[in-house]
C-alpha cells in the first residue's frame, strides 16, 4: 500500500519504511508526527481524494533535522558594469521515516500533525510592539504637546516617530532613562536631542 501525502508545497509517494526529506517540520528528533494531507491511497483499492482523503493519515518518525546541499547563485553583468555576486543558501530540512499509513481515523489517533515551522526572523516581529507599548507605559505623560522641530538634528519625520513612541514633549524627552532609549526602536534617540529637551522643558 502507498499514499500520496503533501507537506512544505510539495508531493510525495510514500510507503512503510521510506525515508523522506521534506520541508523543516517542527519536531525534535525522535518524535512522531503525523501528515493529514493525504492526496491518494494506492493499492487494491485505490482511493482518490478531493482534494484530501478524509480520515486518512500517513504516521512517520522525525529522524533529524538537516541542511540540504548548498545552492549557489551567481550573477554576473556584462560589459562596463563589472558587478559579481554570490549568495549560498542552504535549505533546512527535515528527515523522516515512514512507520505507517491509515486508511481512516487518522483524526483520532492523537498524534501530533506535522506542521512547518517559521524562519527565525519571522518570529521577532511580534515582540516588537509589546516594547514599543513599554516605552509608551513608562515615558511620562504630560497635558499639553511640544514642537519637537525645535532641537537640532530632528525634522518632522523625526519627530512623528518620537510621538509615536509616546514622546510628545520635552518634558518627557527630558526624563527619559537609558534602557527607555534603548527600548524605543521607531527611532534613534540621540543624547544631544536630551540634554536640549532639558534646556526647553525649563522655559
Amino acid at each position: 500500500m502507498f499514499a500520496v501525502l503533501k507537506t512544505g508545497g510539495k508531493q510525495y509517494k510514500v510507503q512503510a519504511g521510506d525515508i523522506l526529506r521534506v520541508e523543516k517540520l517542527a519536531a525534535d528528533a525522535g518524535e512522531k508526527v503525523q501528515f493529514n494531507d493525504v492526496l491518494m491511497l494506492g493499492g487494491d483499492a485505490p482511493v482518490v481524494g478531493a482534494p484530501f482523503v478524509a480520515g486518512a493519515g500517513v504516521q512517520a518518525e522525525v529522524i533529524e533535522q538537516i541542511k540540504g546541499d548548498k545552492v549557489i547563485k551567481f550573477v554576473k553583468r556584462r560589459r562596463k558594469h563589472s558587478s559579481k555576486r554570490t549568495v549560498g543558501h542552504r535549505q533546512k530540512l527535515t528527515l523522516v521515516k515512514i512507520t505507517d499509513i491509515l486508511a481512516s481515523g487518522a483524526d483520532k489517533s492523537g498524534i501530533k500533525a506535522a506542521t512547518g515551522s517559521a524562519p527565525a526572523g519571522e518570529a521577532a516581529p511580534a515582540a516588537k510592539p509589546a516594547k514599543k507599548a513599554e516605552a509608551k507605559a513608562e515615558a511620562p505623560a504630560t497635558a499639553a504637546a511640544d514642537d519637537l522641530t525645535k532641537l537640532n538634528g530632528v525634522g518632522p519625520a523625526a519627530a512623528k516617530k518620537l510621538v509615536e513612541a509616546g514622546i510628545e514633549s520635552f518634558a518627557a524627552l527630558a526624563t527619559l532613562s537609558d534602557e527607555q532609549i534603548a527600548a524605543i526602536e521607531t527611532v534613534k534617540v540621540k543624547p544631544e536631542w536630551v540634554e536640549q529637551a532639558k534646556e526647553l522643558a525649563k522655559g
